[in-house]
């Protein structure tokens, strides 16, 4: 039986271009970069979801209830013969009231949680580097980036490669008119517009509002001015490159997040950025 090399006739899943253009904050094309290496790692699903649940995880406080929650009481059966359920029953009162089993009022917990249980799902340090990378190529393909939701019709280019000028803008109405001007503000509505209050108790415990993710800004610098200003802006995250985790790139486990990067962050990760 003769094997046939199908190979040049597979068309890949997806393309990655290996030369962008770079825009200016007024729109224009500045010049051209090279794609580093991270950009170029293949696009793992499962591999992106995993270190996902495992950043998720980590944030998790173990928690237990008293040991002794619903024990505290001198309550004991009165035993069988009297026409009664054996629960144990408070002593010295007229009409006996049940306590400490987990079927009653006041009782323990029959499960309560306990501080024992394994909440954090660890993964190996070079897996979660290449989930990294994965997710970093994944916000470079386009059909990955519209599956995701986001509203891409106005941006020139995935991936989004823009002039270390964007760092310097301190001022929301800037930020604003250079949003708009490289095509992502329409992006940033489509979250306004979908803010809701949580249904259930959570509205009392610190997250009233669900809000989705719109554009993430890559910066080169820890104390860019534009990060302070961008976290403002519904749906919207700026983080320092050497920061990036999965939890920026792909919400949710999904990856293919509509991402800005500056011309320095593209430079950063050129240096081995979570490689190896």
């Amino acid at each position: 039986m003769v094997s046939l090399d199908l190979s040049p006739f597979i068309k890949p899943l997806y393309s990655v271009p290996t030369v962008v253009k770079v825009f200016g904050i007024d729109g224009n094309v500045v010049g051209e970069v090279t794609l580093p290496q991270q950009f170029m790692e293949p696009v793992r699903r499962d591999l992106i979801l995993r270190a996902y649940i495992s950043a998720l995880t980590a944030r998790l406080q173990p928690k237990g209830t008293d040991p002794m929650a619903g024990k505290r009481t001198t309550a004991e059966s009165f035993g069988v013969g009297l026409g009664l359920a054996r629960v144990p029953r408070v002593k010295g009162s007229l009409w006996p009231t049940a306590r400490f089993a987990p079927n009653t009022v006041k009782g323990r917990r029959a499960h309560p949680p306990k501080v024992e249980k394994v909440l954090h799902e660890r993964i190996n340090k070079r897996e979660r580097r290449k989930a990294i990378r994965s997710a970093i190529a994944a916000t470079a393909i386009r059909e990955l980036v519209i599956a995701r939701g986001h509203r891409i019709d106005k941006v020139p280019q995935i991936p989004l490669v823009v002039s270390n000028d964007i760092e310097r803008v301190g001022v929301m109405s800037d930020l604003k008119k250079i949003l708009t001007t490289l095509g992502v503000w329409d992006d940033i509505e489509r979250v306004a517009e979908r803010i809701r209050i949580r249904s259930g108790k959570g509205k009392m415990r610190g997250r009233r509002y669900k809000e989705g993710k719109s554009v993430l800004i890559v910066t080169s610098t820890i104390d860019a001015p534009v990060i302070k200003v961008a976290n403002n802006l519904p749906g919207v995250d700026a983080v320092y490159v050497r920061n990036l985790g999965v939890l920026h790139l792909a919400p949710g486990g999904v990856p293919g997040r509509l991402t800005l990067w500056t011309l320095g962050a593209i430079e950063e990760l050129r240096k081995g950025l979570f490689m190896g």
